[in-house]
């Protein structure tokens, strides 16, 4: 379903019908994930995973956005996007939406996906299906793994309706007879261990199963749920699964220790207010108005689903399944000469800047930067930022030893990067407790620049080395998700990022800088300053173009500034994986704005801003996006890509993004999305596939 518009005065960038309404946006991304889970040409286990990834991405989407939306619906808050929607009106378009996407993920499991899996021997047994030998492991798995550990809960007056875990597996039961005091009970709760892994390999050898056979943890509860109530009779046993608003709030006004209240928060998060409730599709309706009326829910945050209420699980069964002829090939990032491991790293970047794309290119030259800088007797001093690193991470590791070596190490730490706040508060401690200077960035700004800085004695003075990048120093994400990453030795960008090191420990104002344009103070201006001139060149006649590579674009002065820009004359190609609030191909608005979307075997990460400038082009990489908490809310970097041959070398690599006709989406007028396809006699092209062969 796409919005319909009134195409308003080509002369009226405020119009709301100019707008696409940001949450509707997410769900056509969430859409164009769950496209690939149905896609034949992609490997059948690699779609399983982009069905388990959809899943998720809806988990969180309700946990956040729709957790969001019902506050300010209750709270009766006036329209606050630029579409100018209420929220109650939101939250019924997302409610039809998010069922049918629902619907569809369903489909694609019980009808694409799983007759797929059983044609090349993974079979997900239901309880029909159980020879003996499977069903007489299964019942000793119940009786060993099972029953010492669940605590199933009759409800009456003394046992009320218990607290659920948020997106925790449960199962409501309907019972018949009288329990051992001789009491009617009705109803009970049964929750799933946590512990016990949501799906099950049975061993072959025991069972007579098929290499890879699996069994559902609540096909087990299902099929003993009677053994849990002796005396009574279980007359339907159905699952569901509750999801509350998982947001952290912490009034950073009233704060005095930042650390110990977002660690004081974190376990409310389990618990927070109920925003979802899915159910076994055969749940009978007044079990599932029961359980609404628990959780204080409406019928439009009801989802029957026709199979596993937590289909994100299914994600172990890709390790536990060794059939590399259903998964990506295998691909081993390339190490660019110039950073030979035998190499000294320090010279080679003195020598000349050098740009990694990952995962094209491997990470390691990053956690090398930081491991060698701690044993080099000539580093002083080593700066980072820690947005998302991961609970085992090498770059970590590596800032460990140099402070444990005595080296002066300050870490920025982000708290609240959200879903990653308790491992980043372990990381925290475990770099504390090395001697590390820890600060958690600015209250009320979220610290979401990537840059790292290494002090080094040299022969003619302290060099600074920079390594400053668009994606998080996660080596597991590396691997997944596209970025660039630049080092250099360049005097007056070393001296930019010492100079926000500074801001970020003193939080003393920065003096103006020469190479980095910074958030929240600059890069808003600076952006918007940038889209006008082309549109100046544009109207004098002069080249005039936008290139932009983002996640998301959502600002609504920025989008604005991007219609004037096309009114103008200038041609803009805009690359926005996921949100995109602007609307292209308005006639006399945005005619000259074509907007694509990539989706493809690795996360698009990058953030890549091109200006034609009248033939003299300017090429930036930032953390940011183009969202009004990356330009006003959080600390960020944006960078110019200043070397030629690295600068040719992104042109050509953003090039290749504009011509993928295998994994792009093109946006319409309309809000909808449709696949980009090679015309006739044009050959495919897939960006991701032709750099994993080679740079651009």
């Amino acid at each position: 379903m796409t919005d319909s518009i009134t195409v308003p005065s080509p002369t009226d960038f405020e119009a709301p019908e100019l707008f696409i309404n940001r949450e509707l946006s997410l769900l056509e991304f969430n859409d164009r994930v769950l496209e690939q889970a149905l896609d034949t040409s992609v490997p059948l286990l690699e779609r399983l995973k982009f069905l388990c990834i959809s899943s998720t991405n809806l988990d969180e989407f309700f946990e956040v956005r729709v957790a969001g939306l019902k506050q300010k619906a209750e709270l009766a808050n006036p329209p606050t996007e630029a579409d100018s929607r209420l929220p109650r009106e939101v939250l019924r378009e997302i409610s039809e939406r998010t069922h049918r996407l629902v619907s569809k993920q369903y489909d694609a499991l019980n009808e694409s996906l799983i007759p797929a899996l059983e044609n090349e021997g993974i079979r997900f047994l239901r309880r029909a299906e159980w020879n003996p030998k499977q069903r007489a492991w299964l019942a000793e798995y119940f009786e060993e793994e099972l029953l010492p550990v669940i605590s199933p809960i009759g409800l009456d007056p003394a046992h009320p309706f218990p607290r659920i875990l948020n997106k925790s597996l449960n199962f409501i039961v309907d019972l018949d007879g009288t329990d051992a005091f001789g009491r009617k009970i009705q109803h009970a709760v049964v929750q799933a261990p946590r512990a016990l892994p949501r799906v099950i390999k049975l061993p072959p050898d025991e069972t007579d199963s098929g290499a890879y056979d699996f069994v559902f943890l609540s096909s087990i509860i299902h099929e003993h749920v009677g053994d849990l109530f002796p005396s009574m009779n279980a007359t339907g046993c159905y699952q569901f699964r509750v999801t509350r608003n998982s947001d952290l709030y912490v009034d950073e006004e009233e704060v005095d220790d930042l650390l110990r209240a977002v660690e004081g928060e974190l376990p409310g998060r389990r618990y927070g207010d109920c925003v979802r409730l899915e159910v076994a599709h055969n749940c009978p309706d007044t079990l599932s108005d029961y359980l609404l009326g628990r959780f204080l829910l409406t019928r439009a945050d009801l989802y029957q689903v026709h199979g596993p209420v937590n289909v994100n699980r299914l994600m172990s069964v890709l390790d536990a399944v060794d059939r590399p002829d259903l998964k990506y090939p295998a691909f081993s990032p390339r190490l660019p000469q110039i950073l030979s491991p035998s190499g000294d790293l320090f010279a080679a970047i003195r020598s000349e800047d050098v740009l990694l794309h990952h995962p094209f290119d491997s990470f390691l030259p990053v956690v090398e930067f930081v491991r060698r800088a701690g044993s080099d007797p000539s580093v002083l001093a080593i700066k980072q930022t820690l947005y998302r690193t991961g609970p085992e991470s090498a770059v970590v590791d590596a800032l460990v030893k140099a402070a444990k070596a005595g080296k002066e190490v300050t870490v920025v730490v982000e708290l609240r990067a959200r879903f990653d706040e308790a491992d980043n508060i372990e990381l925290a401690n475990r770099l504390q407790a090395a001697g590390a200077h820890i600060v958690y960035g600015v209250v009320g700004y979220k610290t979401h620049a990537k840059m790292t800085l290494i002090v080094r004695r040299e022969t003619d003075g302290l060099v600074n080395y920079v390594h400053l990048g668009t994606g998080n120093y996660h080596p597991k994400t590396a691997r997944l998700y596209t970025d660039y990453g630049l080092f250099s030795c360049d005097p007056q960008l070393g001296n930019d990022v010492h100079e926000m090191f500074l801001q970020l420990t003193s939080l003393g104002k920065v003096s103006d800088m020469a190479r980095i344009i910074d958030a929240p103070f600059r890069l808003h201006d600076a952006i918007m300053a940038k889209i006008e001139r082309e549109a100046k060149h544009a109207a004098a006649g002069r080249p005039a173009r936008i290139v932009a590579k983002m996640n998301s674009l959502v600002e609504p002065a920025v989008i604005r500034a991007l219609y004037a820009a096309s009114a103008a004359g200038v041609q803009i190609d805009l690359i926005v994986r996921g949100i995109c609030c602007l609307r292209p191909d308005v006639s006399g608005v945005s005619d000259n704005i074509r907007v694509r979307s990539i989706v493809g075997r690795f996360l698009e990460h990058t953030r890549v801003f091109r200006f034609e400038n009248d033939g003299e082009p300017e090429l930036y990489l930032a953390s940011a996006d183009w969202m009004d908490r990356n330009f006003f809310r959080r600390v960020e970097t944006c960078f110019p890509v200043m070397a030629k041959p690295l600068y040719d070398r992104v042109e050509r690599e953003l090039a290749l993004y504009l011509a993928d006709n295998s994994n792009a989406w093109l946006l319409g007028e309309d809000g909808g999305y449709s696949p980009a396809r090679p015309n006739e006699g044009e050959a495919e092209l897939a960006v991701q596939r032709r750099l994993m062969e080679g740079p651009g």
